[in-house]
């Protein structure tokens, strides 16, 4: 029963900064795409904005991998 508790504890914490990256992705790429429809030599802070938000899924697998060697 305890390692499936662990477990469940992993999975939530890899489910909901996955789903919050998702959010925060989708909020800066659509206004990104807006950005670079009228300024083109935007891309590279437009990608660099893209990628922030994923180290909170690497936040979120650091933190399953520290519930599961516990």
């Amino acid at each position: 029963m305890e390692t499936a508790i662990m477990a469940l504890a992993a999975c939530i914490s890899i489910v909901g900064t996955a789903l919050a990256t998702s959010m925060a992705q989708r909020a800066i790429g659509s206004a990104g795409v807006g950005a670079l429809a009228e300024k083109p030599e935007l891309v590279g802070s437009i990608i660099i904005l893209v990628a922030l938000p994923e180290t909170l899924v690497i936040l979120g697998f650091a933190v399953a991998a520290i519930i599961l060697m516990g």
